[in-house]
């Protein structure tokens, strides 16, 4: 019997299984349902009063407004009106897919620096527990970190544990722009590690930024550009959300907005990793048509039975190291516990491609592995440099020509 059959005996069995591994979830971890933002919190209270402005007579767009009529309302002002509008409202300015991306990136500095103040107040409040003024300096340390140089900030929200979104390269003038949405813990905190950690591309920057000089290698003469995604509340640790679609579906919602607001004309790659897979398959049928390859790595599935079920026309890709524990994991979906097929399984009908030298569930970014290189040729639309899982070249399948835009 081989690992995907598909008899009905094994079907039941597996769903006994998985029925049996929520029990264990919920034993030892609880219902770990992810609280969002407060109401009443800074940034809502921001959302209000943007809500209320005007700007030259004339009222403020609301800022769930599609992106195409939050680009034409701030290409309307005049450039210190955007700057007037961008240190008014930070937290608002920082987070509109469609503002101007240099804009986003001031805001965001602004809305760090304000940040800081808070969680310099926090971290010597006696009224917090002594963990509360811990956290206090960990977010205060992270703050520091993300107005560190010139880094561009495409996204940032400090509410609850907080989301972020960091951008490698030129946004305005990239040909190919890659996105690595991470998976589950994501959040301000475990954004980045530091350059010395063993785990640095572990982490949604380090990955990123190690896929951008792998692009950059890779071909250093294509525009190229890769955002380190962490817009979105990502499941806290293996509980019951990771197992189910519910954060995955907000997740997609949210990236879609962003991958359609990108400047320019731009082919878009995404390379999802862990619980960031569920967000991409959730995403795919709606994903704009400028998202060309959805790459998944270390998946514990898409929340489909096929490639084909996720209605795209973009072309999947999956990877996976043969010690990464998620291969363990049942995969399937029961009563809307768990994610659906394996993409690595070949039935799945993914292009399935080396992951060589990575190391378990969170090595795939690390220089040097073939997973980096296959991303990186994918990333820059060099499919004739991607190395195929197997011996032969079944990834390469239906792909016309050794490189694409």
């Amino acid at each position: 019997m081989t690992s995907f059959d598909t008899s009905p005996t094994l079907t039941v069995w597996r769903a006994l299984l998985a029925v049996a591994v929520v029990f264990v979830m919920l034993a030892t971890t609880g219902w770990s349902a992810v609280r969002d933002q407060q109401a009443g919190g800074p940034r809502e209270l921001a959302l209000a009063a943007w809500a209320r402005d005007r700007i030259a007579g004339h009222s403020l767009p609301e800022a769930d407004a599609p992106a195409y009529r939050l680009a034409h309302f701030f290409a309307t002002l005049t450039s210190g009106q955007r700057f007037a509008l961008a240190d008014k409202y930070p937290s608002v300015v920082g987070n509109l897919d469609g503002a101007p991306v240099t804009l986003r990136y001031h805001a965001n500095r602004v809305a760090l620096g304000q940040a800081v103040a808070v969680e310099k107040v926090r971290a010597h409040d006696e009224r917090l527990s002594p963990d509360g003024r811990d956290e206090a300096r960990a977010r205060l340390d992270r703050f520091h970190s993300l107005l560190k140089g010139d880094r561009q900030i495409l996204a940032f929200d400090p509410s609850g544990k907080g989301r972020a979104a960091e951008v490698f390269g030129d946004l305005d003038r990239a040909a190919r722009v890659s996105v690595v949405v991470p998976g589950v813990d994501t959040h301000l905190l475990t954004l980045e590690r530091s350059k010395s950690s063993k785990r640095r591309y572990a982490a949604p920057v380090g990955m990123a930024e190690s896929l951008y000089g792998a692009e950059r290698s890779a071909s250093p003469g294509t525009r190229t550009a890769v955002i380190a995604w962490a817009n979105y509340t990502a499941p806290a640790g293996l509980g019951m959300d990771a197992a189910l679609g519910g954060l995955a579906a907000d997740g997609a919602v949210r990236l879609n907005a962003m991958v359609g607001a990108l400047p320019g004309t731009s082919k878009v790659s995404l390379f999802c990793h862990s619980y960031g897979s569920v967000v991409c398959g959730v995403a795919a049928h709606r994903a704009p048509d400028r998202v060309a390859d959805i790459a998944v790595a270390g998946s514990p599935g898409m929340r489909a039975a096929s490639a084909g079920q996720l209605e795209t026309g973009a072309r999947i890709w999956a990877t996976r190291d043969g010690d990464d524990w998620i291969g363990d994991v049942p995969h399937m979906e029961f009563g809307g516990i768990g994610h659906g097929a394996d993409p690595v399984d070949p039935a799945f009908g993914a292009r399935i491609v080396s992951a060589a030298g990575a190391a378990g569930h969170s090595g795939y970014f690390e220089p040097g592995t073939e997973s980096l290189d296959n991303f990186a040729a994918i990333g820059v639309g060099a499919y004739g440099s991607i190395s195929c899982a197997g011996a032969d070249s079944t990834c390469h399948s239906g792909i016309s020509g050794e490189r694409d835009g």
